[in-house]
């Protein structure tokens, strides 16, 4: 019996078809023109038929209005078993500016993209099972979302999130949700499949930052709400996912170098590339350390943009060596066709699902990616954040593929060394052995996956069957543990 490919420790080395319907419930608006769009209403297409064709699974999709030009597109997908008392799971894929249809289609949503990009089969390891499942296209502009793009940090971010959520689920067709546990699950970033090599590189970040500050704004207006200085509706929030994501640059930057040396599968540049970027990373006052000092020292945004095209330009990029696209997957290739393009397939469903005339379909938002690039957001931790949400009493993995370079596990386990919280005394005493948790927080490595983990194989398991166990474990508020 195959055990979990995985490691909780201290960091360490080495059915029948849905009926399609498309009408709204009373109270949401019937319409798909964004000219008709009311601000704090949500617009919805009930159970389209597309992707979740298990008999009597309810799905939805539609826009969030956040105002007359701010409109955030959702997909929704009840769970499969006792979705009235189910938690809601947030899926959001990084970028920023990338849609959360990746992961959709990708790795854990209800069907999987097919590699000829055209169609889709049902997914049998989806993380709706026992959870409600809603992915959300943020910022505007990401996905399908489309309006003024103005957002250029994450606080601004999770402002919109925030609000969306209230619009969400004052809504008829959710509002039982709103008593229900709530989760947060983010991934880093958009990967570039077989599409042109030069998109690739740096120029689309990526990102552990969403997951820390969406948490903690929740927090924060949670409290607000209680204490009647704003209205709205309390989010519970019980259990923060962040895979494969950069929070914390100056403790995770030096794990490029290290992991360009030395990784389970083998040296990815020369040691004269290494050499270089080690001085690029050490040489006083100029170097890419002192530049992510200086960011984080209350540093402009032009410090910090600075910092990040100085970094990015020295240490990332040189030490993947020639083959862009392993960037995701060291194993991979130039000629690697994974993950297939999802472009084709949305573009043929997207009057089916409820997508808005006007909304231009982009995967990751260009416009999105600078504004957060001009604000120098990418260098900024977000580790108070996390060690906010960790001592919050919130539930909280963080997960890492070891094939993956762009996020990878040495920077994440010194990421996870370096957090100062309630239960890192405790994390710090366990050995490096498999399934150790410290009180509500977990590190776990998932052996031959890449920067997407639930689109990979483990061993003899089946491609998502290790995320859907360590999901459905943490979603359930307990400790991991090997069940295969």
């Amino acid at each position: 019996m195959d055990r979990l490919i995985g490691r909780i420790a201290r960091p360490c080395g080495k059915g029948a078809d849905q009926i399609s319907v498309h009408e709204v419930a009373i109270g949401s608006v019937a319409t798909t023109n964004p000219a008709a769009a009311t601000p704090q209403r949500l617009r919805v297409v009930e159970n389209s038929g597309i992707c979740e064709t298990t008999l009597n699974v309810f799905q939805a999709s539609g826009y969030g209005d956040l105002a007359a030009n701010k409109s955030i597109f959702f997909w929704y997908f009840a769970a499969r078993n006792k979705p009235a008392t189910a938690p809601l799971a947030l899926w959001f894929n990084g970028g920023p500016g990338a849609s959360s249809m990746i992961g959709l289609l990708r790795e854990l949503g209800p069907c999987r993209i097919t590699n000829d990009s055209t169609s889709v089969t049902l997914n049998p390891y989806t993380w709706n099972i026992n959870a409600n499942l809603l992915f959300i296209d943020q910022p505007i502009g990401a996905g399908f979302s489309h309006g003024t793009k103005t957002v250029g940090t994450s606080e601004a971010a999770a402002m919109d999130v925030w609000h969306f959520l209230q619009i969400f689920l004052k809504d008829s067709h959710f509002s039982y949700l709103a008593v229900n546990d709530l989760a947060i699950w983010t991934e880093s970033r958009v990967p570039c499949g077989n599409r042109d090599p030069s998109l690739c590189s740096h120029r689309l970040q990526v990102w552990g930052q969403y997951g820390p500050t969406f948490a903690t704004h929740f927090l924060a207006q949670n409290t607000a709400v209680s204490a009647r200085i704003i209205k709205g509706l309390h989010l519970n929030l019980k259990t923060l996912g962040i895979g494969n994501g950069l929070t914390d640059p100056i403790s995770q930057y030096p794990g490029f170098l290290t992991y360009a040396a030395s990784n389970p599968y083998h040296p990815l540049v020369s040691s004269d590339v290494i050499r270089q970027a080690n001085i690029s990373w050490n040489t006083p006052s100029t170097g890419c350390k002192a530049r992510i000092t200086a960011c984080n020292r209350r540093g402009s945004d032009t410090i910090c943009s600075d910092a990040t095209s100085f970094c990015n330009n020295n240490i990332i990029d040189p030490l993947i060596g020639p083959f862009n696209l392993r960037i995701y997957y060291v194993l991979s290739d130039a000629d690697d066709p994974y993950p297939p393009d999802i472009t084709p397939y949305l573009e043929s469903i997207r009057t089916t699902i409820g997508v808005d005339l006007e909304a231009t379909w982009q995967e990751t938002n260009g416009d999105v990616h600078t504004n957060f690039m001009a604000t120098g957001d990418w260098m900024r931790s977000s580790l108070p954040d996390l060690e906010l949400v960790i001592d919050s009493g919130v539930r909280v993995l963080i997960y890492n593929g070891d094939a993956d370079y762009i996020v990878n596990f040495h920077g994440v386990e010194a990421m996870v060394a370096s957090l100062q919280t309630k239960f890192s005394a405790e994390f710090k005493r366990h050995a490096c052995e498999p399934y150790t948790t410290a009180g509500t927080f977990s590190y776990l490595r998932i052996y031959g996956a890449g920067h997407e983990v639930p689109a990979y194989k483990n061993g003899s398991l089946a491609v998502g069957q290790v995320a859907l166990q360590f999901f459905e474990q943490t979603m359930a508020n307990q400790s991991l543990s090997a069940t295969y």
